[in-house]
């Protein structure tokens, strides 16, 4: 369904925005919370460097933002909408979803943040010396 070359799968997958070859991260499991932010230096397929400058991922935090009001606005439509929960139940749904789908938000932000300013290039598949 997703295909390499599309930043959706880039962003899904957390795969080099340029090349899509490899995972961004050193583990693909965002709940081994010792190696949650833990990155690769440099894509091995094309050389791009992640953390292009010392605070980049700084600005992931807007998209964090963004993105756990989704996880938020779902719980919410699922729980009080869909299966009737009071409002309080509700609420903890929606606490209970933020706190287990953290780590996905983080990485799912910091994905979301770097394919805003890197684009697919099918050219650079190679490593440039």
């Amino acid at each position: 369904m997703l295909k390499k070359g599309n930043k959706l799968y880039s962003i899904l997958t957390g795969s080099c925005p340029r090349c899509n070859e490899e995972s961004m991260y050193t583990t693909k499991n965002p709940y081994s919370f010792g190696n949650l932010f833990k990155m690769h230096e440099r894509c091995s397929h094309c050389g791009l460097k992640y953390k292009m400058e010392p605070s980049f991922f700084y600005g992931a935090m807007y998209v964090s933002y963004a993105v756990g009001v989704a996880f938020a606005v779902a719980a919410f439509v699922i729980s009080y909408l869909m299966v009737g929960a009071s409002l309080i139940n509700s609420f903890f749904a929606i606490v209970g979803t933020l706190v287990v789908f953290l780590p996905i938000i983080i990485r799912l932000s910091r994905n979301i943040w770097i394919n805003l300013f890197v684009k697919f290039d099918s050219k650079k598949r190679e490593v440039n010396g």
